[in-house]
């Protein structure tokens, strides 16, 4: 890779300099709140509508098939789109500046929440997060589900998905495998209802579409070489230190553990942040025992206040449990490097799929199948965040809840006499925020807190 290659915009053919590049790409990642859709929507009006890199076409194209890949899909987006444009150093500069600032943000909020957790006052201010997440989520349900659910097929996949993962446990992976076989399946069949919706043409005077307008760049090009080595690189930065974690440690240690876990959710976590954090949640809370449920919750409202992809809960995660097991190091130097090491493993197979992937990406456009596979895909995710709300709201709303296992069924009953009257007004009031008086997450997310400091003030929680 060479800097020089990229440094100047006249040498893409597109005329935008790489530090012109950072500099939009630094603003891109301080405005990046709000979760996927949020952070989405800053790279559109960025990019698409006040810079004119991208077209609206190429844009949603890439958007698609980011989609399709395991991982955060804004974050992969802005590697793709910084890859098109200045190759491997531009999808480094736009994927790592993505994420360094909720790197730093979550890092400090994790210090001060190890340290002070048990204060009443951070206490409350999450108690207010935790009702103002619960709305979050539920909203994201309606927002994905009207842009997901165009027909009735769709509708049926994304309840299906819902009682699968719900009522009998089956793993995400297998319910997303299942729902692009079927897409795939029906698109080929030429099925309308797996058709991807229409969008209109985009400009054709954005830099990309005309950097790609006559001769297609050398690194938009396929080439199995290039793939072959790329691809061994960046498998060697992923799981050399996986391996040696393991060969060292062995399995026990909880580096190891995080390390191997995370390294498994790198290439299970489609669908989006929020598909997957029902899996997560389980797994940390349920079989390693590294947080407990509201903690899950803790963490998730900070990754909501802070910049950069909500997946970041996950640095969080890895920071608690060797918080919790340091194994011999200081909690706090233990804490950092298992926030640290889960944030590696997280995203470094990240810039793998673009940088392997991309230039077969882009030789796919239009193809019919993979569009019926996300379209199928999609409907299915809006079924598994409705499980991750669900599962949100009995561990935010009951005290106590009861485990039902009658095979096939496998799920939690909230105990109904439980109920925490606080809590239950404070995620309605966020939910009339949200739905009536369409407030913005951060207003929302700060009043929240507030109330929660009020409520203990008050000698209500």
């Amino acid at each position: 890779m060479d800097i020089r290659n990229v440094r100047a915009g006249a040498d893409a053919g597109h005329g935008v300099s790489f530090n012109e590049a950072f500099r939009v790409w630094l603003r891109v990642a301080c405005l990046s709140f709000g979760g996927p859709a949020g952070q989405i929507a800053v790279m559109h009006r960025i990019l698409v509508e006040e810079k004119k890199w991208i077209s609206e076409s190429r844009f949603l194209h890439a958007l698609n098939y980011c989609m399709l890949l395991p991982g955060p899909e804004a974050q992969q987006l802005a590697t793709y789109v910084g890859w098109l444009m200045h190759r491997t150093a531009g999808g480094l500069m736009a994927g790592g500046l993505f994420i360094l600032p909720g790197i730093i943000a979550i890092m400090g909020l994790s210090y001060i929440y190890a340290a002070f957790g048990n204060v009443s006052f951070v206490e409350a201010l999450f108690f207010g997060l935790k009702a103002a997440v619960l709305a979050i989520v539920v909203e994201a349900v309606v927002r994905v589900g009207k842009r997901a659910l165009k027909n009735r097929v769709m509708i049926a996949l994304a309840a299906a998905a819902f009682v699968a993962i719900f009522f009998f446990a089956i793993p995400f992976p297998i319910i997303i495998i299942a729902a692009g076989i079927i897409g795939y399946a029906g698109a080929r069949a030429g099925r309308p209802e797996f058709a991807p919706a229409g969008h209109g043409p985009g400009g054709s005077g954005a830099a990309i579409d005309s950097m790609l307008g006559e001769a297609v760049p050398d690194h938009v090009r396929p080439n199995t070489a290039r793939t072959i080595r790329v691809g061994a690189l960046w498998l060697a930065l992923w799981l050399i230190p996986v391996i040696a974690l393991l060969s060292v440690l062995g399995q026990v240690n909880v580096f190891s553990q995080i390390a191997l876990f995370f390294s498994k959710m790198a290439l299970v976590t489609f669908g989006g942040a929020y598909a997957v954090l029902a899996y997560v949640a389980q797994q940390a809370v349920e079989h390693y025992h590294w947080l407990k449920p509201h903690e899950m919750l803790d963490g998730l409202g900070m990754a909501e206040t802070t910049p950069g992809p909500l997946i970041m809960v996950l640095q969080f995660v890895g920071f608690m449990a060797a918080y919790r097991d340091p194994t011999g190091l200081s909690p706090m130097l233990a804490a950092t490097l298992g926030g640290l090491l889960a944030t590696w493993v997280t995203f470094t197979p990240c810039f793998l799929w673009i940088f392997v992937g991309a230039p077969y990406i882009e030789r796919l456009r239009g193809n019919t199948g993979l569009a019926g596979a996300l379209s199928a895909i999609t409907a299915a995710v809006v079924g598994v965040i409705l499980n991750l709300s669900i599962w949100f709201a009995l561990h935010i709303l009951f005290r106590e809840t009861v485990p039902v296992h009658a095979f096939p069924l496998n799920f939690d009953m909230p105990v109904l006499t439980s109920v925490d009257i606080p809590a239950l007004v404070l995620a309605i009031a966020a939910a009339t925020a949200i739905f009536r008086f369409k407030l913005g997450m951060l207003t929302v997310l700060a009043g929240s807190c507030a109330a929660g400091v009020a409520l203990r003030l008050a000698g209500m929680i």
